[in-house]
Protein backbone atom coordinates (compact mmCIF):
# COMPACT_ATOMS: atom_id res chain seq x y z
CA UNK A 1 0.00 0.00 0.00
CA UNK A 2 1.61 3.44 -1.17
CA UNK A 3 1.81 5.89 1.50
CA UNK A 4 -1.12 8.43 2.07
CA UNK A 5 -4.52 8.15 2.63
CA UNK A 6 -6.09 4.89 2.67
CA UNK A 7 -9.63 5.62 3.16
CA UNK A 8 -9.92 6.66 -0.78
CA UNK A 9 -10.38 4.66 -3.67
CA UNK A 10 -8.86 5.43 -6.89
CA UNK A 11 -11.91 8.24 -7.75
CA UNK A 12 -11.17 9.70 -4.51
CA UNK A 13 -14.72 7.78 -3.05
CA UNK A 14 -14.20 7.23 0.51
CA UNK A 15 -13.91 3.69 1.73
CA UNK A 16 -13.52 1.13 4.24
CA UNK A 17 -9.36 -0.25 4.23
CA UNK A 18 -9.88 -4.29 2.70
CA UNK A 19 -7.67 -5.93 5.22
CA UNK A 20 -8.24 -8.91 3.76
CA UNK A 21 -4.46 -10.01 2.71
CA UNK A 22 -3.08 -8.99 6.00
CA UNK A 23 -1.87 -11.06 8.58
CA UNK A 24 -3.08 -11.53 12.37
CA UNK A 25 -0.76 -10.20 14.54
CA UNK A 26 -0.96 -8.70 18.38
CA UNK A 27 -1.28 -5.43 18.33
CA UNK A 28 -1.57 -2.84 21.28
CA UNK A 29 -2.54 1.08 21.35
CA UNK A 30 -2.43 2.85 24.37
CA UNK A 31 -3.67 6.67 24.37
CA UNK A 32 -3.21 9.42 26.51
CA UNK A 33 -5.35 12.31 27.49
CA UNK A 34 -6.07 14.74 30.57
CA UNK A 35 -8.49 16.82 31.82
CA UNK A 36 -7.93 19.96 34.22
CA UNK A 37 -10.58 20.27 37.43
CA UNK A 38 -10.55 22.69 40.19
CA UNK A 39 -9.00 21.55 43.71
CA UNK A 40 -12.05 20.84 45.32
CA UNK A 41 -13.87 18.69 42.32
CA UNK A 42 -10.20 16.60 42.47
CA UNK A 43 -10.68 16.41 46.21
CA UNK A 44 -14.17 14.95 45.86
CA UNK A 45 -13.19 12.79 42.84
CA UNK A 46 -10.77 11.19 45.45
CA UNK A 47 -13.30 10.89 48.52
CA UNK A 48 -15.61 9.50 45.81
CA UNK A 49 -18.30 11.74 47.41
CA UNK A 50 -19.25 13.57 44.12
CA UNK A 51 -23.34 13.46 43.92
CA UNK A 52 -23.37 11.53 41.19
CA UNK A 53 -21.16 8.65 42.50
CA UNK A 54 -17.66 7.08 41.98
CA UNK A 55 -16.85 9.08 39.01
CA UNK A 56 -13.30 7.52 38.10
CA UNK A 57 -15.55 3.90 38.42
CA UNK A 58 -18.03 5.10 35.63
CA UNK A 59 -15.40 7.02 33.55
CA UNK A 60 -13.42 3.84 33.33
CA UNK A 61 -17.09 1.45 32.43
CA UNK A 62 -17.59 4.25 29.84
CA UNK A 63 -14.44 4.97 28.16
CA UNK A 64 -14.32 0.82 27.90
CA UNK A 65 -17.80 0.42 26.59
CA UNK A 66 -16.72 3.55 24.00
CA UNK A 67 -13.87 1.85 22.75
CA UNK A 68 -15.73 -1.48 22.02
CA UNK A 69 -18.20 0.64 20.14
CA UNK A 70 -16.00 2.64 17.77
CA UNK A 71 -17.10 0.77 14.61
CA UNK A 72 -20.55 2.44 15.58
CA UNK A 73 -19.18 6.36 15.92
CA UNK A 74 -16.42 6.54 13.20
CA UNK A 75 -17.81 5.08 10.09
CA UNK A 76 -14.97 3.56 8.47
CA UNK A 77 -13.81 1.36 11.47
CA UNK A 78 -13.37 -1.94 11.28
CA UNK A 79 -15.41 -3.81 14.34
CA UNK A 80 -12.92 -5.16 16.34
CA UNK A 81 -12.77 -8.26 19.02
CA UNK A 82 -10.53 -7.13 21.88
CA UNK A 83 -8.45 -9.23 24.16
CA UNK A 84 -8.59 -6.55 26.77
CA UNK A 85 -8.94 -2.65 27.23
CA UNK A 86 -8.14 -1.00 30.23
CA UNK A 87 -8.54 2.54 31.31
CA UNK A 88 -6.24 3.98 34.60
CA UNK A 89 -6.60 7.31 35.86
CA UNK A 90 -3.43 9.13 37.42
CA UNK A 91 -4.30 12.31 39.69
CA UNK A 92 -2.45 15.14 40.72
CA UNK A 93 -2.64 17.86 43.15
CA UNK A 94 -1.21 20.46 40.56
CA UNK A 95 -2.14 21.25 36.98
CA UNK A 96 1.09 23.41 36.56
CA UNK A 97 3.07 25.03 38.78
CA UNK A 98 1.84 28.05 38.04
CA UNK A 99 -1.55 27.70 38.89
CA UNK A 100 -2.17 25.52 41.71
CA UNK A 101 -5.63 25.83 42.07
CA UNK A 102 -6.48 23.48 39.62
CA UNK A 103 -5.85 19.41 39.81
CA UNK A 104 -5.10 16.91 36.96
CA UNK A 105 -6.65 13.71 35.94
CA UNK A 106 -4.57 11.76 33.40
CA UNK A 107 -7.01 9.06 31.39
CA UNK A 108 -4.90 6.15 29.89
CA UNK A 109 -6.78 3.68 27.45
CA UNK A 110 -4.69 0.31 26.55
CA UNK A 111 -6.39 -1.75 24.19
CA UNK A 112 -4.63 -5.20 23.15
CA UNK A 113 -6.12 -7.50 20.14
CA UNK A 114 -5.22 -10.39 17.85
CA UNK A 115 -6.03 -9.35 14.40
CA UNK A 116 -5.32 -7.42 10.99
CA UNK A 117 -5.88 -3.87 11.82
CA UNK A 118 -4.98 -1.72 14.46
CA UNK A 119 -7.12 -0.20 17.64
CA UNK A 120 -5.59 3.34 17.55
CA UNK A 121 -8.79 4.91 17.00
CA UNK A 122 -10.38 2.53 19.61
CA UNK A 123 -7.96 3.61 22.14
CA UNK A 124 -8.43 7.29 21.32
CA UNK A 125 -12.22 6.84 21.96
CA UNK A 126 -11.81 5.29 25.11
CA UNK A 127 -9.66 8.29 26.44
CA UNK A 128 -12.14 10.61 24.97
CA UNK A 129 -14.99 9.52 26.25
CA UNK A 130 -13.68 8.47 29.77
CA UNK A 131 -12.58 12.07 29.96
CA UNK A 132 -16.28 13.10 28.57
CA UNK A 133 -17.71 11.41 31.47
CA UNK A 134 -15.94 13.13 33.92
CA UNK A 135 -16.66 16.02 33.08
CA UNK A 136 -20.73 15.13 32.69
CA UNK A 137 -20.64 13.90 35.90
CA UNK A 138 -18.80 16.90 37.50
CA UNK A 139 -20.29 19.82 35.59
CA UNK A 140 -22.64 20.93 38.64
CA UNK A 141 -19.83 22.12 40.80
CA UNK A 142 -17.12 22.67 38.25
CA UNK A 143 -18.01 24.35 34.82
CA UNK A 144 -14.34 25.39 33.88
CA UNK A 145 -13.20 21.59 33.21
CA UNK A 146 -10.85 21.16 30.66
CA UNK A 147 -10.19 18.39 28.35
CA UNK A 148 -7.09 18.33 26.65
CA UNK A 149 -3.98 16.52 25.18
CA UNK A 150 -5.98 13.36 23.82
CA UNK A 151 -3.16 11.90 21.63
CA UNK A 152 -1.83 8.35 20.87
CA UNK A 153 1.25 7.81 23.26
CA UNK A 154 2.04 4.17 22.25
CA UNK A 155 1.13 1.42 19.45
CA UNK A 156 2.69 -2.02 18.70
CA UNK A 157 1.94 -5.21 15.69
CA UNK A 158 1.44 -4.41 12.27
CA UNK A 159 2.86 -3.70 9.49
CA UNK A 160 3.84 -0.52 10.89
CA UNK A 161 5.52 -1.73 13.84
CA UNK A 162 6.46 0.30 16.84
CA UNK A 163 5.23 3.66 17.68
CA UNK A 164 6.01 5.58 21.08
CA UNK A 165 5.80 9.09 21.47
CA UNK A 166 8.80 10.66 22.75
CA UNK A 167 8.36 13.09 25.87
CA UNK A 168 8.58 16.42 25.59
CA UNK A 169 12.09 17.95 27.30
CA UNK A 170 12.18 18.20 30.71
CA UNK A 171 9.22 16.06 31.57
CA UNK A 172 9.15 13.15 33.62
Amino acid sequence: MEPGLTHFDSQGNAVMVDVSAKNISVRMAQAKGHIVVNQETLRLIQQGTVQKGDVLGVARIAGIMAAKKTAELIPLCHLLIFDSCTIDFTLQEKAAEEDSSKGYIEAICTVRLSGKTGAEIEALTGVSVALLTIYDMCKAIDRGMVLGDIRLWEKSGGKSGHFLREKPQGSD
